[in-house]
């Protein structure tokens, strides 16, 4: 009797759950394998970080809990404060640029002009070769003895300059590169953004007696607001996680002048230092998140005026 009461209760609840999720477990069956392979690979990891970040541990035997020494020695830590600041040079060199250009040439591709795809298709195959091999290109072209560039200048009475050996030179360099590489990308998302700006709004201007570039200043820009901001987020991302350009180009340096954020990482996987490791990756993290937020913050502030 009693088996029978509680096998009534399990196909009630069953039942009940059934109607809650809509009346089918087909839908949630089918999205249960995203949310297994995030908890596993995504959330999991995510929160052992954290963990992690608390303690002292060389990659083998118990981490030892040091509540927040971690953190209060990075923010002591004069390479910490040096990756940061070479990280914010690097955005300054590149993102403000990156969007101005962008904007620029997604406004001629937008027009009916001929070859119009073949520019477009040009512009995009940066983006798609792969960094290494970009790098490879950079380390030929701005070599000081060797390097085309300097070939280049010294037809000018320009002498040789260490592009990748000098303090002064190698984050231009590098900024170089990442432009380049990250162009097509930018202009892509930005093409985008302007082939939804509606025309009537172009023909009323012009009505007015607006001009090309007052168009694009005073239109074009502010209507792009949510996109600009959106590309800001995601290239700030990269610029705090930039690893590849510096690794392969200037291994930090000269002088940890290209150390930037991302590849400061690398110190502490090397010395097996995982905790402070993982304590500088949530610094960052948590650093992004706020630049983000006042970004996104400062954007909607600026469309309600």
């Amino acid at each position: 009797m009693e088996e029978t009461i509680t096998r009534s209760k399990v196909i009630s609840s069953i039942e009940r759950l059934r109607r809650w999720l809509g009346g089918s477990y087909a839908p949630y069956l089918f999205i249960l394998p995203f949310f297994l392979m995030f908890f596993i690979f995504g959330l999991y990891p995510l929160l052992y970080a954290l963990a992690l970040s608390f303690t002292r541990w060389h990659g083998a035997g118990v981490p030892k809990f040091i509540g927040m020494n971690n953190y209060t020695f990075l923010l002591q830590d004069d390479t910490f404060w040096t990756s940061l600041s070479n990280s914010v040079v690097m955005w300054l060199l590149v993102v403000p640029i990156q969007i101005f250009l962008s904007i620029l040439v997604a406004s001629v591709l937008s027009r009916p002009l001929k070859l119009r795809s073949i520019f477009r298709t040009i512009f995009l195959i940066p983006y798609l070769v792969p960094l290494v091999a970009v790098a490879q290109v950079w380390l030929i072209l701005f070599n000081r003895d060797f390097g085309a560039i300097n070939a280049v200048l010294q037809k000018v009475n320009v002498q040789n300059i260490g592009w990748l050996t000098t303090t002064q030179w190698s984050k231009v360099t590098i900024a170089l590169l990442v432009l380049w590489k990250g162009f097509g990308f930018s202009i892509l998302i930005m093409l985008a953004s302007i082939q939804n700006i509606p025309l009537d709004i172009y023909e009323s201007a012009e009505l007015d007696g607006a001009t090309g570039w007052a168009k694009f200043w005073y239109i074009t820009v502010p209507l792009m607001r949510r996109t600009i901001a959106f590309f800001m987020v995601i290239a700030t991302l990269g610029i705090l996680q930039m690893f590849a350009e510096p690794y392969v180009l200037t291994g930090g340096g000269p002088k940890n002048s290209t150390t930037t954020a991302g590849y400061a990482l690398l110190s502490y996987i090397r010395s097996l230092d995982l905790g402070t490791g993982a304590a500088n990756s949530f610094l960052l993290m948590t650093l992004v998140t706020l630049v983000s937020l006042v970004m996104l913050k400062l954007m909607r502030a600026r469309e309600e005026i």
